[in-house]
């Protein structure tokens, strides 16, 4: 039984850290001038598969996408932005810096 469970969390460890993150900034066109376009991009984007988390700001101009790389990718997110009106123009794309514990 404890050869089971050890199998079973080292499996799980595995996919948790095999996790390809990567952090996505794109500029929109056209521009962002409230809130009610940053919920249409957010609420549309977050059904794309892999998309972890999407934070927009209209002061900058930026949205900017965490996803896994394992199941998508930037010519994907481009397209589900284009499908709602926006063009987009990638700022960076790098993967996710692991959080420093203190």
């Amino acid at each position: 039984m404890k050869q089971i469970l050890l199998i079973f969390l080292s499996s799980l460890l595995l996919i948790v850290a095999g996790k390809d993150l990567r952090v996505l900034v794109m500029t929109p066109t056209p521009q962002m001038h409230c809130e009610s376009c940053e919920n249409k991009i957010k609420n549309n984007l977050r059904f794309e598969s892999g998309v972890k988390k999407i934070e927009t700001s209209i002061k900058e101009q930026t949205v900017t996408v965490t996803y896994d790389a394992s199941k998508t990718n930037v010519q994907k997110i481009q397209a589900a932005m284009k499908n709602i009106g926006y063009n987009t123009h990638v700022v960076s794309d790098k993967p996710k810096e692991k959080e420093k514990k203190k």
